[in-house]
């Protein structure tokens, strides 16, 4: 096929096949495809403007962290001006909530998500500030109080400010049951938080005037476990101007994202406003948390989009054996596979972005189940493919793969990050199975795969093995939960290459000129489907292997 930019291919998937034209028109908010191409269209001239080009020298600068301030790299700040005077941060930010007017442009998320993944491809550690105030700004117009809202909203939209989620604590890792951070009343609505968090992206920088941090804690009679936590919010700066009582307490040094500000922070005493009902944090998070996994899975398609955007220039040009090894069948195949898995897996999360949009848009109930569904989906299997495509990135540049020169390295580096990120891909795939599958007893899956297997009799066997194992799934999780959970990473990675292959049928079903790719994906790609799910009855041989407590 003739080869498509990141940008064509986002217009195309926008318009042509999750159809968001069409949905918006439903939803009484039309958007045009010349609109979306426009939008999209600006969106890729920022990032090729303003990170593209210093993405590689923000990665060797990265934060730097001394006497309790922390700077990013300077080619940040006329990047970080320039999103917020475009408006971005506000792209699907409400326009308007409870009477008052908050910026925001009320446009889909999928539009959102394809911006986001343009941005994410010209530089990961950047994106990140914007994907983390997105999700404040989530959770701020679902749960806060109206003039919380007031006070908060138009400042996070319009960028001004940054929002951070505060979960994890030394001792708690995953398991958010643990957190020990206190928050005392101290009257009048306000309370005092304690404690130390870690693992704050962007938690502190020198980028906005202020930043809000969304932090989880413990009320004085919480009870124990994940049933007391509460969630808080704690500017850095307070309404006077002055220092709240919260400090980054250090940076972490990392493999990747070195430009990304990764945080401890500790909270000595911090005002801070409680957010929905007490002992109810979690839930209020988790619609942040579910906004960012998205988000994620769309950075693992923007590092697949990258590697690719390194890896097809560098195969045309680079002479070996007197032609070019974009020729040389083996590195057609590493270039075929990387093109066809980024572009599988950025059509499933615009998919899965449409299905939020025809939620919201048009009080759709099943259309709710299936972005539940497809969530941890994206969450994992994109993000796990992301590093695959940066590897073969790598491969392909031989050995100036491996040096920092050609940048492939640090798109490896980046992407590492995503399969731990807002839950690790292992706990994406017990969601999957444990909450997603049995829930309802595999309706939204059936009625998912029903449609894969009526878009091209080429995905025929993949959905028919889909389908015993939703059965399997289905029978040991109700009688031997330790056998589905053993299982259960295998059957995920096993829907995310047969809706990869779903995804690509469409695509060429609407255009011509993607179906030698697809049928490169269903011929070479898909069966790594059925290999996953012979995988599942084998759950026996890795439980023996799990030591007895």
């Amino acid at each position: 096929m003739a080869a498509t930019t990141q940008a064509e291919d986002l217009v195309f998937g926008l318009t042509r096949v999750i159809d968001l034209p069409g949905l918006t028109a439903a939803g009484g908010a039309s958007l045009s495809a010349e609109d979306i191409a426009a939008i999209i269209g600006e969106a890729e001239r920022f990032t090729r403007e303003l990170l593209w080009p210093y993405a590689q020298a923000a990665d060797r600068q990265g934060a730097t962290y001394e006497n309790g301030v922390v700077r990013v790299p300077e080619s940040y700040r006329a990047a970080y001006q320039a999103w917020r005077e475009g408006g971005w941060q506000g792209l699907a930010a409400p326009a308007e909530l409870n009477g008052v007017e908050t910026g925001g442009q009320e446009l889909p998320q999928a539009l959102w998500m394809a911006v986001s993944e343009l941005v994410t491809a010209g530089d990961m550690a950047f994106s990140l500030c914007p994907l983390l105030s997105a999700g404040a700004i989530e959770a701020i117009a679902r749960f806060a109080s109206p003039s919380q809202q007031r006070a908060w909203l138009p400042a996070l939209v319009s960028g001004a400010w940054t929002g951070t989620m505060c979960l994890t604590e030394p001792q708690a890792g995953s398991d958010l049951s643990q957190v020990r951070t206190r928050a005392e009343p101290a009257g009048e609505g306000i309370y005092r938080l304690t404690g130390q968090k870690i693992f704050i992206t962007w938690g502190e920088h020198d980028l906005a005037e202020n930043t809000l941090h969304l932090v989880l804690a413990r009320l004085p009679d919480a009870p124990p476990g994940t049933r007391g936590i509460s969630l808080f919010a704690a500017p850095k700066r307070l309404a006077d101007g002055s220092r709240n009582a919260l400090r980054c307490g250090g940076i972490e040094k990392k493999l990747g994202i070195h430009a990304s500000p990764t945080c401890v922070m500790l909270f000595e005493g911090a005002e801070a406003e409680l957010i929905g009902e007490p002992n109810r944090g979690l839930n209020a998070m988790f619609a942040m948390m579910n906004a960012a996994r998205l988000g994620v899975g769309v950075e693992g398609v923007a590092q697949g989009a990258r590697a690719l955007a390194l890896a097809e220039p560098f195969a045309a040009e680079r002479i070996q054996g007197g032609r070019p090894i974009a020729r040389h069948p083996d590195v057609a195949r590493m270039l075929a596979e990387m093109r066809a898995i980024t572009l599988a897996g950025r059509l499933l999360a615009l998919e899965a972005g449409a299905a939020l949009d025809r939620a919201r848009l048009l009080g759709d109930a099943a259309a709710e189940a299936r972005v539940a569904l497809l969530t941890p989906v994206v969450k994992a299997w994109c993000t796990d493919r992301g590093v695959d495509c940066a590897s073969l990135g790598i491969q392909v540049h031989g050995g100036m793969g491996f040096v920092e020169e050609t940048g492939a390295a640090q798109v490896l580096r980046d992407a590492r990050i995503a399969p731990i990120y807002e839950g690790t891909n292992g706990i994406q795939a017990l969601d999957l199975v444990g909450r997603k599958l049995l829930r309802d007893g595999g309706a939204a899956m059936r009625g998912l795969l029903a449609e894969v297997a009526a878009a091209d009799p080429r995905l025929g066997p993949a959905v028919a093995a889909m389908t015993r194992a939703t059965d399997w799934m289905l029978d040991r999780g109700q009688t031997d939960a330790a056998a589905a959970e053993a299982s259960a990473a295998a059957y995920l990675e096993a829907a995310g290459w047969t809706l990869g292959g779903w995804m690509l049928a469409r695509a060429a079903a609407a255009d011509a000129r993607y179906a030698p790719l697809a049928g490169f994906y269903l011929a070479r790609l898909l069966p790594r489907a059925a290999a996953r799910l012979d995988e599942i009855e084998a759950a026996d041989s890795l439980l023996a292997l799990i030591p007895a407590a």
